[in-house]
């Protein structure tokens, strides 16, 4: 039996949870260190990352945000330091435990990776199918329409990505990750390509997304404006390290002129 259906995602509800409960710490980067042969990307990098919590990264381009994400996700292994999710080290996980754990993360790509060949419910399915759950037809079917509602799609369940508008496209990338209920969401620029009403849409879902499932969000953006609408607390990435962190009024009006540079 499935719980009951949730109430339905309000995506214009953008506030940040009155009373969130983030005393549980769900990922830790303990001095993480990843170089390149003589291109020291990641040096001494710290950041915990709190449940039902939103912690945006932000950084210049090439400053290494995306090895960050690989390494959080054990695509690439940090020189130095440790990597702790869901209290788990990921140095010491084998490859199938791995792959266990990663049914507990969800990640949105920037450019949404969905299947061209699949339908929208095809698109949806194939991370239950991927991580070997077992599901009863009717259970899928239900799945799915959660998910679909999530995100206010209902209606697509049968189309082609290509049918679909890119913020369409968007949401239903954010409705395959949700069908697993993962406690973790990374996004990566979740608006990058989106006129900027669509932007403020999907700014609004992540942070409906955070209050309805109390999930923890590591978020990789530009989009000021997304920043300010979704973090609960922002961290800039430069020189390899969490070079400051804080809410982000409290990065807005910081006079330290590397920080400053991003909020003008």
């Amino acid at each position: 039996m499935l719980p009951a259906a949730p109430a339905p995602i309000n995506p214009a509800a953008a506030a940040a949870p009155a009373a969130a409960d983030r005393t549980g710490v769900v990922l830790t980067l303990e001095a993480v260190g990843k170089s390149f042969g003589d291109n020291h990307v990641l040096r001494d990098f710290t950041l915990d990352l709190h449940r039902n919590e939103n912690v945006v990264v932000l950084g210049k381009s090439g400053s290494g945000k995306s090895v960050l994400v690989k390494c959080i996700i054990g695509l690439l292994r940090p020189d130095a330091g440790r990597i702790t999710v869901l209290g788990q080290d990921l140095a010491t996980l084998s490859h199938a435990t791995l792959d266990e754990l990663r049914a507990h993360l969800g990640f949105l790509f920037q450019s949404n990776a969905l299947y061209d060949s699949m339908t929208v419910r095809e698109n949806l399915l194939f991370p239950l199918r991927r991580q070997w759950l077992a599901h009863r037809r009717a259970e899928e079917a239900e799945l799915v329409r959660q998910a679909l509602e999530d995100v206010g799609l209902a209606d697509t369940v049968d189309k082609m990505p290509a049918e679909l508008s890119g913020g369409q496209r968007k949401r239903i990338a954010l409705a395959r990750t949700l069908i697993l209920r993962p406690e973790i969401i990374l996004y990566d620029e979740p608006t990058t390509g989106l006129d900027p009403v669509t932007a403020r849409e999907i700014s609004g879902l992540i942070r409906s997304v955070q209050q309805k499932y109390n999930t923890a969000a590591f978020i990789i953006s530009h989009d000021m404006d997304c920043v300010r609408l979704v973090a609960d607390r922002v961290a800039l990435l430069a020189d390899g390290r969490c070079y400051a962190q804080g809410t982000y009024e409290e990065l807005a009006h910081d006079p330290d002129q590397r920080i400053h540079e991003f909020f003008v």
